[in-house]
């Protein structure tokens, strides 16, 4: 298990307290671009924002390690003659945890912070309290009209997040919002840093992809894989932590933080390449869980399987408390056996794997 250095720490942070928007991806893509300089050949950035970290290019076999850079967010889709902002989402944002957060509305030039109102329970019904929807959230920017809200800049379009920042809990656990998956952005760009820390020669060319716009259907996945056509794809995204209240095991599984990465099957997992990363695993003695998926992972590792001609792909997840939420949840100690899992794997790769069942 790798110990974070201070830079690894400083990017984290920075990395994971900015807002990346699905759609408006550009500043983190900025920031975990820039973080990878020392570590890359070449990169790419394609028309709608995925950024690739490339290393050793060229070579005849290539290998995609990927993570997706967006969050969950909203956008104005109305505002009253009061100045009152109404939403409509933009993800799968949750309407239920909105009333009374603070928000980050982010204008061409500026972020003007908001709050989500609510009335006060004084004057409210509580015995007809129902959960909130999009359409009974608003945010209050401090306008007292229309005209006001147009000059600060704010306008039908304009995105919002939720304003929340990264904490440590326990000493055990990362907390904040939008680990799903900038997370995912961090790990990968530390295997990426640990190949070049320790002078690594691939046999292969690998893609560090950092894809956009994941969260209203992997689309940003769906564009890179077309350009770069990988022999071989290793996403890695959150899932659910099902051990606290609320979860049902029989239906959703059994997974904890603490307890390692996950492992996924489904059709879209090859199933060559899955028994490859468990066997790297059992060898690293490297603790992992299990998942069973039906007709989809919901991640990008769809994309990549079924583009092209089809790409052998498999998924890593680390486990995550309170999905969609501000106060999302992950164990350090899973974050680095997820970034241990994925270098070991690539050190395995010779270049000239083939992963069919038969030929």
């Amino acid at each position: 298990m790798s110990i974070m250095s201070q830079k690894s720490n400083d990017f984290l942070y920075e990395y994971l307290n900015n807002a990346s928007p699905t759609g408006f991806e550009m500043s983190g893509q900025k920031i975990w671009l820039d973080y990878l300089k020392p570590y890359l050949d070449e990169k790419i950035i394609d028309i709608y924002g995925t950024a690739v970290a490339v290393i050793n290019p060229g070579k005849p076999y290539s290998v995609v390690i990927e993570a997706h850079a967006d969050e969950i967010s909203w956008f104005v889709n109305y505002i009253d003659e009061n100045g009152y902002l109404f939403l409509r989402r933009n993800g799968g944002s949750d309407a239920l945890i909105a009333p009374s957060m603070r928000a980050n509305i982010h204008t061409k030039d500026k972020v003007i912070k908001g709050i989500f109102g609510w009335p006060a329970i004084h004057v409210r019904d509580t015995t007809k309290d129902k959960a909130p929807t999009v359409s009974d959230i608003f945010i209050d920017c401090g306008a007292s009209n229309k005209k006001e809200v147009e000059e600060m800049g704010i306008h039908v379009g304009t995105v919002v997040t939720f304003e929340d920042g990264l904490m440590e809990l326990n000493e055990k656990y990362l907390v904040g919002r939008a680990l799903d998956n900038r997370i995912g952005g961090y790990m990968i760009a530390q295997v990426a840093k640990r190949l070049k820390d320790n002078n690594i020669e691939l046999p292969f060319t690998l893609y560090v992809v950092n894809a956009v716009q994941e969260e209203i259907g992997l689309r940003g996945a769906e564009m890179i894989v077309k350009r770069l056509k990988p022999d071989l794809a290793i996403i890695t995204d959150v899932t659910h932590d099902t051990q606290s209240p609320m979860y049902n095991k029989k239906t959703q599984g059994d997974m904890a933080c603490g307890k390692g990465p996950v492992i996924c099957y489904g059709p879209a997992v090859q199933n060559n390449v899955r028994d490859f990363i468990i066997d790297i695993a059992n060898e690293n003695k490297i603790d992992f869980q299990r998942q069973a998926v039906s007709r989809s992972t919901g991640t990008d590792t769809d994309s990549f399987a079924y583009a092209t001609e089809g790409v052998a792909s498999a998924l890593i997840s680390l486990p995550l408390k309170y999905m969609h939420t501000t106060v999302e949840m992950i164990a350090k100690s899973d974050m680095e056996a997820v970034i241990d899992l994925i270098y070991a794997c690539l050190l395995k790769v010779k270049g000239n794997e083939d992963f069919r069942y038969f030929s």
